[in-house]
């Protein structure tokens, strides 16, 4: 029988297995040694971490639809400024005690999707914010901390990117920033009580 310790890795690593995350690829990843464009992959299915019984709420960026070219990554291919959109919300749970934020993109062609951002801490009493601007700015699927934006495949599908804001029962996870996103995610799941989403897209 596994021990404790065991039984949350082995849940740890079917959370990875099945929460898609859209991420950004080089050029390379996306044509065969033909130099032909190769099929876009389905994107992963996700299994929600967001409990049903949580009260949805209202989310507005400073941007709609699709990403503004200096939103775009400044890796992976795309040489843009990296700029986090602007995210300001309201309606959140009276019983909140803080926030995370979080970016997921289910259509990055890694078999298990991409985080492009993870931000947690965030007081109670924002109702707005941006890249760095308070909280925990942990790593994304890069390895880097705070936002990255994106950089689809040239000549892929359009991916799309869920911003979710989820509102916790927690003032801290105490988790450090250094915190895997698929850790990360797994202990938010046990605190959420509330969640906004918005989806924009990328395409090149």
């Amino acid at each position: 029988m596994m021990n404790r310790t065991a039984r949350i890795a082995a849940t740890t690593f079917a959370v990875a297995a099945l929460a898609g995350v859209a991420g950004c690829s080089s050029d390379k990843d996306s044509s065969t040694a033909t130099g032909t464009t190769t099929p876009a992959s389905p994107s992963v299915q996700v299994r929600p971490v967001v409990p049903a019984t949580a009260a949805a709420f209202t989310v507005t960026a400073d941007t709609t639809a699709a990403f503004p070219a200096d939103f775009y990554a400044g890796a992976f291919g795309c040489t843009a400024a990296n700029r986090a959109p602007h995210l300001q919300w309201s309606g959140a749970p009276a019983a909140a005690q803080s926030f995370a934020v979080t970016m997921f993109d289910p259509d990055a062609p890694t078999g298990a999707g991409f985080w492009h951002w993870m931000n947690w801490d965030i007081p109670a009493t924002a109702t707005d914010f941006t890249a760095g601007a308070a909280g925990v700015a942990g790593t994304n699927d890069a390895g880097i901390p705070g936002y990255l934006g994106p950089c689809p495949p040239t000549g892929d599908k359009p991916h799309t990117y869920k911003i979710s804001i989820l509102a916790l029962d927690t003032p801290s996870l105490g988790l450090p920033a250094t915190t895997t996103p698929t850790v990360a995610s797994f202990s938010m799941g046990a605190h959420i009580i509330g969640t906004a989403e918005l989806t924009l897209t990328a395409q090149r």
